[in-house]
């Protein structure tokens, strides 16, 4: 049977560029992949056709020589270009991670011999007192984690020796076998894909190239950082093996809460006690803050839970975006105990105030109601 074009194949244009082609490839072999398409025979075949026109097209020598002459060009009219799994090597390359998805590394041999991968990241949660994060602060930690074995520098090895090629794949990583039209390969059970093994293990880490450690670790922790935020720490997790990285150490941060400061982002909240005369006459008073007390002036006739802003006096952006405010909120001081005088005083002081209860004499409707009695006005809302 003759062979289709290849452009034919990809269903593609004679002029199409590179990375076209490249993609219109990886559709189709996404698409007739034996792993999607199992037991079917016509899905496998056209896997392999698309594969054999992007192996000649893929090559601009290849290429050239098809467009020229065809077929004849490349292997013969009738001849066939057979299925050369080499075509594979940059298939993670061409799938973008697909190849990953898929297994296509092992399945066409194309699998990186002895990999190392990067070590893993480490989380240590930490608890600060609420002062500390507001002015920041700097800790020692005391990190438990995997660290390259000082007497064998890593290589699993005792002193003396060194680790040999494996004699299952040669050193390779991988073994191959046939299935079908396709190359198989699986990473190595013997040397588990490292194509060394270690014949005489160092007795400090048993072969492994790694021991647990304690490492101290000093950390800076800024000033404003909140509850939840976390500090990253590059290189400071666990070893990652020979020949590549350690994993990150994550800080996580936990912060207090403060008896008196309520925290909203960078603002403080608080609340504080005032006398009646003060309210009335207006008055200043101290105030707590993060660094010192300061005075607030209260102006006469202020209400009960009023709010005053105190600009600059909350926390720092823990980004260095300024400086957040406090908020204090007037809370009535009742006294619990007072003096005979003052008792008095309060008495005489109570006969001059406007009339408290209830009477018939108030009636809905007044044009003045923000000067009549708190109960009328309760009164006059539920009835």
């Amino acid at each position: 049977m003759s062979k289709r074009d290849y452009y034919e194949v990809l269903n593609v244009p004679r002029n199409i560029d590179d990375q076209q082609l490249k993609s219109a490839y990886r559709k189709l072999a996404l698409k007739y992949h034996p792993d999607r398409n199992p037991n079917d025979k016509s899905a496998e075949e056209h896997f392999k056709e698309a594969a054999e026109a992007y192996a000649v097209l893929a090559d601009p020598d290849k290429r050239a020589r098809y467009d020229q002459f065809g077929h004849a060009g490349i292997g013969g009219a009738s001849g066939s270009t057979g299925f050369d799994p080499a075509i594979f090597s940059d298939f993670n390359d061409i799938f973008g991670g697909a190849g990953d998805f898929f297994g296509f590394g092992d399945l066409f041999g194309g699998g990186r011999r002895g990999s190392a991968r990067r070590g893993a990241d480490l989380r240590y949660d930490l608890e600060i007192p609420f002062e500390e994060a507001a002015v920041g602060t700097e800790t020692t930690l005391q990190i438990p984690r995997e660290e390259t074995c000082k007497d064998c520098s890593g290589s699993g090895s005792a002193a003396g020796s060194s680790p040999e090629t494996c004699p299952q794949c040669q050193g390779r990583g991988q073994v191959h076998y046939q299935q079908g039209f396709l190359t198989v390969g699986q990473t190595c059970g013997r040397c588990r894909g490292h194509g060394k093994i270690i014949v005489t293990p160092c007795p400090t880490c048993h072969g492994k190239g790694h021991t647990q450690q304690q490492r101290k670790i000093t950390v800076k922790v800024p000033p404003g950082i909140a509850t939840g935020q976390r500090l990253r720490l590059h290189g400071e997790g666990e070893h990652g093996g020979a020949g590549s990285k350690p994993g990150d150490l994550y800080v996580v941060i936990h912060v207090q809460e403060h008896p008196f400061f309520h925290r909203d982002g960078d603002d403080l909240w608080c609340e504080v006690p005032v006398t009646y005369p003060t309210l009335v006459l207006g008055g200043k008073i101290s105030v707590p803050t993060m660094n010192g007390n300061e005075q607030l002036d209260v102006p006469k006739g202020t209400k009960a839970d009023a709010r005053f802003r105190v600009r600059g006096k909350g926390l720092p952006n823990v980004s260095g975006g300024g400086q957040g405010n406090l908020y204090v909120a007037v809370r009535v001081e009742i006294p619990t105990k007072v003096s005979l005088e003052q008792k008095s005083l309060i008495e005489e002081l109570d006969k001059t105030m406007p009339q408290k209860s209830f009477g018939p004499s108030e009636r809905r409707g007044s044009a003045d109601q923000t000067d009549r009695p708190f109960f009328d006005r309760v009164k006059d809302i539920f009835g």
